[in-house]
Formats: structure tokens, C-alpha cells, sequence
């Protein structure tokens, strides 16, 4: 149990910075990251599933079909996202999309309220947005050097946002936060968002 834990958050990282490309796959991302209460309880499945019977049971009693339907789902998933063609526009709003998620909802500590690792989602969130960014940071530089620039620098500004709270590989629990720390985590993402919901437009503006 203790190493199903220790590995929950790593598991994790990889689809919370693929987050809006998955959301395209249909049933994929219920299947894989619906949270309690979002779909019947005969149809939960996916990490939160495990992780709610890791950290309020203490057991990994029936888990077993669980974690090997999320195996199959996120293969299917992998394949998927291999065969999919994702306009520049695209790309940008996802990034964009995932940053606004964060602030809004995820800062509320919803995501994961049973481990409290959000704090791993966030950093993942960010990376992917950030890879993102830099997939249309060459056509962004030829339209608008300076908002490729301030893009740049408020994702160095969003990581240093995060540096208080790592802890060794990972971070503290999220359980530890105030509302303090978590109004300057959101005040940080929300100042990054606002110039990264100006890229989709310059990429279309460079398409045309």
C-alpha cells in the first residue's frame, strides 16, 4: 500500500500535462480521471477510484480490475494521441484552457482530495502548458517577440510561485497550504494565462 502511494503521484504527472489533449478522446478521460460523484458509482473508475481506496480504506482490496482497466484506457489513450492532428490555434488554447482549470477549480484542492498531491498536478498542469507554448513559440516570435518574451517569464514566475512548497521530488501536501498560499498560486497562474490566451490568435494571424 504504501508503494502504490508513493508511485500514485509519478503515475499521475504524465496525463495531468497531456490533460487537454486527452478531453478530445471522449469517454477516455471520464474513464481515466472522473472523480468521485461525476459518474455513477458502478462506472467510477481510473486514478481516483485507486486513490480514494488508498487513502481512506488504507487497502487495495478490488483494485486490482480497476488498475488494469486504467492500464488499458491509457494505452488506448497513448495510441490515440499518436494518430491525432492538433491545429497550432489548438495547441495554444489547450494550454490555455489547462491553466484557467487550474485556478478555477483545482486550487480548490477537488482534484485530489483524498492523497492531496495537487500540488504535483499543478507543476505537471504547468509543464504541459508549457511544452505547449513552446511547440508555437517559433511562429509567436515571428508575430510578437514581446509577448513571446512575457509568456517566458511569467512560467519562470509561476515555478518560483511553486519553489516554497517542494519537497524533495515532490511537494508538500496540499492539506498544509493557507488560503494566503493559495490565492498567490492562483494570482501567479492566472498572470500567465492572461498573455497565453493572446497566442492562438497570433498563430492563426501567421497562418493565414
Amino acid at each position: 500500500i504504501e508503494k502504490a502511494k508513493e508511485l500514485y503521484g509519478p503515475a499521475r504527472m504524465p496525463y495531468e500535462r497531456i490533460e487537454p489533449v486527452a478531453e478530445s478522446f471522449g469517454n477516455l478521460d471520464p474513464a481515466i480521471d472522473a472523480r468521485e460523484g461525476d459518474v455513477p458509482d458502478n462506472e467510477w473508475t481510473g486514478f481516483h477510484r485507486i486513490e480514494k481506496t488508498l487513502w481512506v480504506d488504507n487497502s487495495l482490496d478490488g483494485m486490482a480490475p480497476v488498475a488494469d482497466q486504467l492500464l488499458t484506457d491509457v494505452t488506448t489513450l497513448s495510441n490515440n494521441v499518436k494518430l491525432v492532428a492538433i491545429e497550432p490555434a489548438q495547441i495554444a488554447n489547450g494550454a490555455v484552457d489547462l491553466l484557467n482549470e487550474v485556478s478555477a477549480s483545482k486550487i480548490t484542492g477537488e482534484e485530489e482530495r483524498y492523497s492531496h498531491i495537487d500540488l504535483l498536478d499543478f507543476q505537471a498542469n504547468v509543464d504541459g502548458s508549457k511544452e505547449a507554448f513552446e511547440a508555437v513559440k517559433p511562429i509567436l516570435s515571428d508575430q510578437d517577440a514581446d509577448l513571446a518574451e512575457q509568456i517566458a517569464t511569467r512560467f519562470d514566475d509561476v515555478d518560483n510561485a511553486l519553489e516554497p512548497y517542494r519537497d524533495g521530488a515532490g511537494f508538500v501536501s496540499y492539506s498544509q497550504l493557507t488560503d494566503d498560499d493559495t490565492r498567490k498560486l492562483s494570482q501567479s497562474i492566472d498572470a500567465l494565462a492572461e498573455p497565453l490566451s493572446h497566442v492562438a490568435e497570433q498563430v492563426v494571424v501567421a497562418g493565414k
